[in-house]
């Protein structure tokens, strides 16, 4: 059996952190060896585990970064993974372009996946898009995306990421937000001609499917080479086993 890989989750303390700490324990590869939030007393943390982000370059060796944080806590978490030469996942949103270019460069030196959506089904169906909107050239392609109430930003990350790869197919996306109740999540896209139309969609149910998804593609980015990855190269190499 090999040795788990040791994980760090930064961010333990938010919606996204606290499913990655439940979930961590259904993935035998990976062993957390410290979870990281602004303040050390994280619910469900032992606390021999649990450090303040003031003290984040004293955490113990890890292998694998895990980030849902904020912004303006980005720099120093993606900093500490190049500089321990570890695997870095992170969903965190909002970033500016000069953290997107340095996330660039720090995969000149280890391997990086940021991802605005962790789930396979939404990884899936990017690749789906981006190969509709070839076979349908010319079509009107409409993206509408509902997410809970309290989300604030709109369009949201993936249906921005789904434009993206319509965008790669030569499409050009029109976007609708929709903002009502407890919606984890839902995209749903149609492309229309004179007479026909075709549709796709997701719908995720549970938050726990992007801690899964997370989780499940740190596992394996942390045996790839230095490179920037994306959800879509994780699901040709699933494919490929």
């Amino acid at each position: 059996m090999s040795t788990p890989i040791d994980l760090l989750i930064h961010g333990a303390s938010g919606r996204m952190g606290q499913r990655l700490l439940a979930l961590a324990p259904e993935h035998p590869g990976l062993r957390l060896v410290a979870a990281v939030a602004r303040r050390a007393d994280i619910p469900g943390v032992a606390p021999g585990l649990a450090w303040p982000a003031a003290r984040l370059s004293e955490t113990p060796a890890f292998a694998l970064m895990v980030d849902f944080s904020l912004p303006e806590a980005f720099d120093g978490a993606l900093g500490l993974a190049l500089a321990r030469g570890a695997a870095f996942v992170s969903g965190t949103t909002g970033l500016t372009p000069a953290q997107r270019e340095a996330l660039d460069a720090a995969a000149r030196h280890i391997p990086v996946l940021w991802s605005a959506n962790f789930s396979l089904g939404v990884a899936v169906l990017s690749d789906l898009v981006e190969r509709a909107a070839r076979a349908l050239p010319g079509w009107d392609l409409d993206i509408v995306e509902s997410h809970h109430i309290h989300k604030k930003d709109a369009p949201s990350g993936t249906a921005l990421a789904l434009g993206a790869s319509a965008k790669a197919g030569g499409a050009e996306p029109r976007y609708a937000s929709l903002r009502a109740g407890d919606i984890v999540g839902e995209h749903w896209l149609q492309f229309a001609s004179a007479g026909e139309r075709v549709e796709l969609a997701h719908r995720a149910n549970s938050r726990d499917i992007f801690a899964r998804g997370a989780l499940a593609v740190g596992e394996w980015l942390a045996g790839q080479p230095p490179g920037h990855y994306t959800m879509r190269d994780w699901v040709a190499a699933k494919a490929l086993d």
